[in-house]
């Protein structure tokens, strides 16, 4: 262990501090209690040095200055039952009477269940069973109730493989946080064949602005490398280009700068799922299958082809991810009504406001009267439900198999 000028866990909690991790956070990814780690942190108890060592060294995957960062983007697993319930009580541990039912649904399912962007699609037709889809944002969301569960996603998985669960798709996102990856570089290596790989085809796109502005950027670039048919491509874009056109973020501003997103379906996903549980190390798991399937050298005409040297940007990149353990991370965020605010705030605001004026000069209450006058569904008395319900009160926790359905 390094020798430090004040104790080592007064060293460990500063650090957690200093990275805006929560005792609880830490804990359950140490796979220890919230208050064994509290006694350790005020050093009412020494662990072992295997415990201390594991402690730093997941601690640092939550360095907000690392390099590189894999979470999870999207996850889909299908689940061998038509009732939905054990699916959202057992698996996800949610209490099914906050979800919100819709009589739809996508990929020719029936109905669905939904938590935000935490999606449970429901078919009477046994060979589809449930299908529980969980996007980007349902990632975050997902992760926040494993956090008040006090579980992570490989107990969450351990769940999924008890009961025969099939995954159907998983993207494994690495976060470029320093701009380590230059798309448009990577792409011209595309269109110069100094891409050694499996894959017989690559897309690249470019988006930007019809009329140019000084203060915005001028493109996004994106590239997929396979086929988007396939069980295994890859997509790398700029994520800081993709957060500007969304919600107008600086692009100086923004944490991620480019994203590498491993895209898996059906055996694959399986298989890598299958690895990250076996080594818990999301780095040895991602960076595999990039080298199973890419590389990125340099043309030298005077050797053959497959003796081309490794590219030293590309090299570097792979460096970060198989010599630093990097851990998944976890981003957890509650659901929100941002997006309802936003599209209100660009299509509804302007003519509340308008009509809001009227109502002044002509001094009459036809907006006041309005909003009293009306009523809300069904549905928004469940969302209503959800954006204010404590997260504690929305988990179904093993011990609380006997709380009301």
């Amino acid at each position: 262990m390094q020798v430090y000028q004040m104790p080592w866990y007064h060293v460990l909690r500063e650090k957690r501090l200093e990275y805006g991790v929560s005792q609880n956070k830490l804990a359950i990814h140490v796979g220890i209690s919230r208050q064994y780690l509290s006694e350790i942190e005020t050093g009412k108890v020494t662990p072992s040095e295997a415990i201390q060592t594991t402690l730093f060294d997941i601690l640092e995957q939550f360095n907000p200055e690392a390099p590189l960062e894999i979470l999870f983007d999207y996850v889909r697993i299908r689940f061998l039952t038509t009732n939905p319930t054990p699916v959202i009580e057992d698996i996800l541990q949610l209490k099914k009477s906050y979800m919100l039912h819709e009589d739809f649904a996508f990929y020719s399912y029936f109905e669905q269940y939904v938590y935000g962007d935490i999606v449970v699609m429901v078919s009477p037709d046994e060979d589809k069973g449930c299908l529980l889809e969980l996007k980007g944002k349902g990632c975050r969301q997902f992760e926040n109730f494993l956090l008040a569960q006090q579980r992570t996603w490989f107990d969450f998985f351990m769940e999924v493989f008890r009961v025969g669960g099939v995954f159907k798709r998983i993207d494994l996102a690495i976060n470029d946080k320093t701009g380590i990856l230059d798309i448009p570089f990577l792409t011209q290596k595309c269109r110069n064949e100094e891409c050694v790989t499996v894959f017989r085809n690559f897309k690249s796109y470019r988006s930007g602005e019809l009329v140019h502005a000084e203060d915005k950027p001028d493109m996004g670039h994106t590239l997929y490398i396979g086929s988007l048919k396939s069980d295994v491509y890859f997509s790398i874009y700029e994520k800081d280009y993709e957060q500007y056109v969304k919600f107008g973020t600086s692009i100086e501003d923004t944490e991620v700068k480019n994203r590498f997103e491993i895209r898996l379906k059906n055996d694959r996903a399986y298989h890598a799922i299958v690895d990250l549980m076996t080594y818990e190390d999301a780095g040895k798991t991602a960076f595999s299958i990039i080298n199973r399937y890419i590389r990125f050298v340099d043309k030298d005409e005077k050797k053959r082809r497959s003796s081309w040297k490794m590219n030293a940007d590309w090299q570097r990149f792979l460096d970060l991810g198989v010599n630093r353990k990097i851990s998944l991370t976890t981003k957890p965020e509650p659901y929100t009504f941002d997006k309802t605010l936003r599209w209100l705030a660009h299509q509804v605001a302007p003519t509340w406001k308008l009509a809001t004026e009227v109502d002044e000069i002509n001094q009459t209450t036809v907006i006041k009267d309005m909003l009293a006058q009306a009523e809300l569904s069904d549905r928004h008395q469940k969302i209503l439900l959800q954006q204010t319900v404590p997260v504690e009160k929305a988990i179904r926790l093993p011990s609380t198999k006997n709380d009301e359905k």
